[in-house]
């Protein structure tokens, strides 16, 4: 057997090892037991359950009781992990242009009568011709977009929407911080191409520019 060198791969690899580590610098608070959750959601056969359950992952090497430990006490620092995204090596369109879509999508959480802070969320297909409001987090979401026929994304920066806020006042900012992060490193320079924003029909277009 020959082992050949693939340089591309490893580079990949590389990239992949830089940003766990700097997503663990990211967990201020029981890091150990929220890095291991992360690669068990990751790597789950199928969809998340519940916590008892994620714990028997092969990823999650601690006692299921380092889960509950995690998310009751566990910390994030949220900006240092939006640099940290914003830092990764981006898709771009052919001639070098960063391409970001905009959208709001719902967490609908229609029996969780204690959690904060839900709205009520439109939602569309759930009956013939039927659109109908169901309690939930509605949050705004920012990728990168690959180039071509591709339905994979970067994702780059998720923000929850509180009840009474306008989403496109919400919006305008989220865009304006994450490019702003971005110029920063190093994604966008002068004389590159004009970074380009996606959004739907949903979205005040004069309001956002």
């Amino acid at each position: 057997m020959i082992s050949v060198h693939d340089p591309v791969r490893d580079k990949a690899f590389g990239e992949l090892r830089r940003f766990r580590r700097e997503f663990y610098r990211c967990l201020t608070a029981r890091a150990d037991a929220m890095f291991e959750l992360a690669d068990a959601v990751l790597c789950a056969d199928g969809p998340v359950r519940s916590l008892a359950e994620l714990s028997m992952v092969g990823e999650h090497r601690r006692g299921h009781g380092s889960s509950y430990a995690a998310l009751v006490d566990g910390r994030v620092d949220i900006q240092r992990l939006r640099m940290a995204l914003a830092a990764v090596p981006l898709p771009r369109a052919a001639d070098g242009r960063l391409m970001l879509a905009v959208d709001i999508t719902c967490w609908l959480r229609p029996e969780a009568h204690t959690s904060p802070e839900r709205i009520m969320c439109h939602t569309y297909g759930r009956g013939k011709d039927q659109h109908i409001g169901v309690p939930g987090w509605p949050y705004s979401i920012v990728v990168a977009l690959e180039p071509g026929r591709s339905s994979w994304t970067a994702p780059l920066d998720a923000q929850r929407l509180a009840p009474g806020d306008d989403a496109a006042t919400v919006t305008a900012a989220q865009l304006r911080n994450l490019v702003g992060r971005l110029i920063a490193a190093g994604q966008w320079r002068v004389g590159d191409p004009d970074i380009l924003i996606v959004a739907d029909a949903g979205y005040d277009g004069p309001r956002l520019a």
